[in-house]
């Protein structure tokens, strides 16, 4: 992870698996990349160890971080470095997937170390649904949530079309379902454009 002047992008992806969530992802990081000439780090949950925050404070009495040493520790490095974020999920009971939402509750260890560790920094979210509207919109908003709530700056990509972020319709069929919804590649697209673009905008305020 270098510390060049170009915008530094992570991609998390929130599902179990490395199908459909994660296509989307590594598109938006390819995308980003392609355009804008970001540098890019990607973070899947699948296959990680990771535990559940139990809200036992030790993160605020310490300053130490989490008392979880799992993969999870790994991430938070990269939260740091990264200009911007775009986290992706799958829906799951009309709303985030259990593993992204672990992510975002243990993010409490970081904040609790440094409050303005996340400050402007700008974050976008996508979703995937088996149904065309399963959820896509909610899962999206929780992200935003995290965001404002940690100091961020959320963007979607705009009205008609990509109002809160990146939605998918994968009609169950993994990574083969998404790459064949045409208006979820749009929707996408045009929320990685407004990310780059505000974080661009940011970091060239900040330098002055």
């Amino acid at each position: 992870m270098s510390d060049d002047q170009g915008i530094r992008l992570l991609g998390i992806s929130g599902s179990p698996r490395k199908k459909a969530t994660d296509y989307i992802v590594n598109d938006a990081l390819q995308y980003a990349n392609d355009k804008f000439g970001a540098e890019t780090e990607y973070f899947s949950a699948s296959g990680k160890n990771m535990k559940f925050c139990i809200h036992c404070d030790y993160c605020v009495r310490t300053k130490k971080g989490c008392i979880h040493k799992d993969d999870l520790v790994e991430l938070y490095d990269r939260m740091i470095w990264a200009d911007a974020w775009i986290i992706g999920t799958p829906v799951y009971q009309g709303t985030l997937s259990a593993q992204t939402k672990t992510i975002l509750d243990r993010c409490r260890a970081v904040v609790a170390r440094d409050p303005k560790v996340f400050l402007n920094k700008v974050g976008a979210a996508a979703a995937v649904g088996g149904d065309r509207v399963g959820g896509q919109e909610p899962a999206i908003q929780d992200i935003h949530a995290f965001y404002i709530i940690n100091e961020m700056i959320p963007v979607g990509g705009g009205s008609f079309g990509s109002n809160f972020g990146g939605t998918f319709w994968s009609r169950d069929k993994g990574a083969e379902g998404v790459a064949e919804d045409p208006e979820g590649i749009r929707s996408l697209h045009r929320t990685m454009k407004k990310l780059m673009e505000t974080a661009q905008l940011l970091k060239n305020i900040q330098q002055g």
